[in-house]
């Protein structure tokens, strides 16, 4: 049973200094292990990357754009509050929250949070010669420890959204073990990243570079796009024995109609689709559990849950996405938005992803446990054994490995 899992058995030892703390000057030059259909494992560079995928290939990535999601605060007595954006609660859309102009309100972490009792927190910036003053009010305390809280400020022709460039800093991972520098605002954006509302970077695709993008053109290989704003559950540990007893973090995405098209005809004709990290992953193979609740009838069918694809249950890949578009068309909306805290382990059918592009992930991670269920027999182990003894670069900002089925 896949909730049997022992988390235990996904452990490796990571030296400290194996952990990328910033990138290279140049994304593409970065290492990249290649593993193959057979097995067989090969070192090449990302710059590459365009000879090494498939030719008529789709290549999906995930063009979220990291919002600077750290604020720090102070009581009026002085002592520091810091807030950590997690999702909007009013207006709940990421977009609408963002042209906000005199108050909003968001799911947030606080840390520091036994100084702050009750009463507001302040913080304030100078832009240009205007000083905008910005004041924090808790409403509520939720079991899993989180905070809503309402923001609202001194003049209305900022919006949230710029408020956040201008207070906020980049959320850079916790096992970094330092502080955000000027340099992370770059370095941990994709070069096409467009969207903004993830906590944390779909790090895999920091490795590409406009001219990478060239050469796929070149190779006849397509590029499509969804968006799924990841959220701070990604580095959240599995703490659990087992992974049936760890909870999964719903994420929103969006797909467009457009894209689910070309999943279908990609998929009807045998060609490959590429992933671009676990964020894409996760995107593409939720869309057939959604076609399924439609087919079924269920209330909300744009909510994929933590199990729903281990309930044996048969149908058609082709088929659920079709059901998808058919649905949108019914609606007359070109994109379906939906969430999903879908679990992708050994025991997973994989549906849309051929092949993957990724980087290497934390001991004892969920995302282990996806790239774990995409190679199968364990063969990760040697493959990180592989990435270590040669000198690989892991985590976020670290190299990048090309998994072909």
């Amino acid at each position: 049973m896949v909730k049997d899992i022992r988390i235990d058995d996904y452990d490796y030892a990571l030296p400290e200094e194996k952990i990328a703390l910033h990138p290279l000057e140049e994304r593409d030059q970065c290492k990249l292990l290649l593993k193959s259909p057979e097995g067989k494992i090969y070192h090449r560079i990302f710059k590459e990357l365009p000879d090494l995928i498939p030719p008529g290939a789709l290549l999906i990535c995930n063009d979220t754009k990291v919002i600077n999601a750290r604020l720090a605060f102070h009581k009026l007595s002085g002592a520091q509050i810091e807030l950590f954006l997690l999702e909007p609660v009013e207006p709940s859309d990421y977009a609408l929250n963002f042209q906000s102009r005199q108050d909003c309100k968001w799911k947030c972490l606080v840390g520091n949070s036994k100084k702050w009792k009750e009463g507001e927190i302040q913080a304030e910036v100078k832009d240009d010669e205007e000083v905008v003053r910005i004041k924090a009010m808790r409403e509520s305390i939720s079991e899993d420890g989180s905070s809503v809280i309402t923001f609202y400020w001194s003049n209305p022709h900022y919006t949230f959204g710029k408020i956040l460039e201008l207070v906020g800093k980049i959320p850079i991972p916790p096992y970094l073990n330092r502080e955000s520098e000027d340099s992370d605002l770059e370095d941990y954006q994709t070069v096409y990243a467009h969207v903004k509302g993830s906590v944390a970077a779909p790090t895999a695709g920091l490795h590409f570079t406009p001219q990478v993008f060239e050469g796929l053109d070149a190779h006849g290989v397509k590029v499509g796009k969804v968006t799924l704003h990841v959220g701070a559950g990604t580095f959240r540990p599995v703490k659990s024995d087992r992974i049936g007893e760890h909870a999964m973090h719903a994420e929103p995405f969006t797909v467009t109609k457009e894209l689910l098209e070309q999943l279908m005809e990609w998929k009807s004709k045998g060609q490959p689709v590429v992933a671009v990290g676990t964020t894409s992953v996760r995107t593409l193979e939720s869309l057939p559990y959604i076609g399924r609740n439609i087919e079924k009838g269920v209330s909300n069918p744009w909510i994929v849950n933590q199990w729903d694809a281990y309930t044996g249950e048969e149908f058609d890949t082709i088929e659920a996405l079709k059901r998808i578009i058919d649905k949108l068309n019914e609606d007359k909306t070109e994109s379906l938005t939906a969430s999903t805290s879908i679990m992708i382990a050994p025991g997973f059918q994989w549906r849309i992803t051929d092949c993957m592009v990724t980087n290497f992930h934390q001991p004892k991670s969920t995302l282990l446990l996806l790239v774990s269920s995409f190679l199968g027999n364990d063969s990760w182990k040697s493959m990180y054994q592989e990435a270590l003894k040669s000198g690989y670069r892991f985590l976020s900002y670290g190299d990048a490995c090309l998994l072909l089925h």
